[in-house]
């Protein structure tokens, strides 16, 4: 579909004086014309496309218009809308059945990765930390130059609770010499993180389960290098507070952490020991407010040592990393 410049200028000046009543961050506007119509940031900073004669569109004009009319009245997100959402240096698919993978996610992936690189570093039981400073944030390629080339040992990593797949991705990207086994109990899910994978070229090196959490993985008992998650952990009353985007769009299967929002979180301190070879890495992201439950519940446990809390650049207390004894 083509359109003039113009047109999709008025369009777009009529969309900010919506969003504005809408209350909806402007900067989605852009959003949208750089995945439907191929606008760079340049062009529409200077609104220089109102000069072109014609835009291909993925949609018509009119199209594009209900479009945004269902983000403004159904309050449904854009990535929904589009279909993608940008993660890391990743354009992932994702659909309603799928969580949409948040910014603060991206740093599972570093601290995954320096949690191999220097598993002797964190000296005390309970070590508070930042994600480390030399790590790049998504967008860009990890620099590890003492990691590339294949300089890691052969491992099995796993992504429990996948969604869309974006962990497990990450780590497969990440952590050259390692398979990685995601799992998701929804079957919708699965489907969208296998088209991911297979997209983005790791569908040989990452393998699908459905089931719930660990219970696919019998096979794998004693052997886990390390097992990553971002599990539900909103507590089940404060789910139904949620904005509209994330209340009435997002699967509430992958939010419902449970009475306190720690019930996943808890069974997976449980059941990871079975699985973690010695030295394995156990790393989940969690709630604020979370942390001192969490590192708690691995200290006591008794089956795990270096607990260690990660903050997420907003300063919030985010991740939680230990080793298997």
């Amino acid at each position: 579909m083509f359109v003039s410049g113009l047109e999709l200028w008025q369009w777009v000046n009529q969309a900010k004086t919506e969003a504005i009543t809408y209350d909806i961050p402007l900067a989605e506007i852009d959003w949208l014309l750089q995945e439907l119509a191929g606008l760079d940031r340049l062009a529409l900073r200077l609104e220089s496309f109102k000069d072109w004669p014609k835009i291909e569109l993925k949609l018509s004009l009119s199209e594009l218009v209900q479009l945004w009319q269902r983000r403004l009245q159904e309050r449904v997100p854009v990535q929904y809308l589009t279909g993608v959402a940008h993660w890391r240096h990743f354009a992932l698919k994702v659909t309603p059945a799928v969580l949409i993978p948040r910014p603060e996610t991206e740093l599972l992936i570093d601290v995954a990765v320096e949690a191999v690189k220097r598993p002797l570093e964190a000296e005390n039981i309970n070590q508070k930390s930042t994600p480390p400073t030399k790590l790049v944030r998504g967008g860009e390629d990890l620099n590890f130059w003492e990691l590339r080339g294949g300089e890691f040992a052969k491992s099995h990593w796993v992504d429990l609770g996948t969604g869309s797949g974006a962990i497990a991705i990450g780590l497969a990207s990440a952590l050259t010499n390692a398979t990685v086994y995601a799992v998701d109990c929804s079957s919708e899910a699965l489907a969208v993180a296998r088209l991911n994978a297979e997209n983005l070229g790791f569908g040989s090196r990452i393998n699908f389960y459905q089931g719930l959490w660990w219970e696919p993985l019998a096979f794998l008992k004693g052997q886990v290098s390390g097992m990553v998650s971002n599990p539900p952990y909103i507590p089940s009353s404060t789910v139904l507070t949620l904005q509209p985007e994330v209340l009435k769009h997002e699967p509430h299967l992958a939010l419902d952490g449970g009475f306190d929002g720690l019930e996943c979180i808890r069974h997976l301190v449980e059941t990871a020991p079975d699985y973690l070879e010695s030295g394995g890495v156990w790393l989940i992201e969690m709630m604020a407010g979370q942390a001192e439950a969490v590192a708690d519940m691995l200290q006591s446990h008794g089956s795990y040592g270096k607990v260690q809390i990660f903050a997420d650049l907003a300063g919030i207390d985010r991740f939680a990393l230990a080793y298997r004894l």
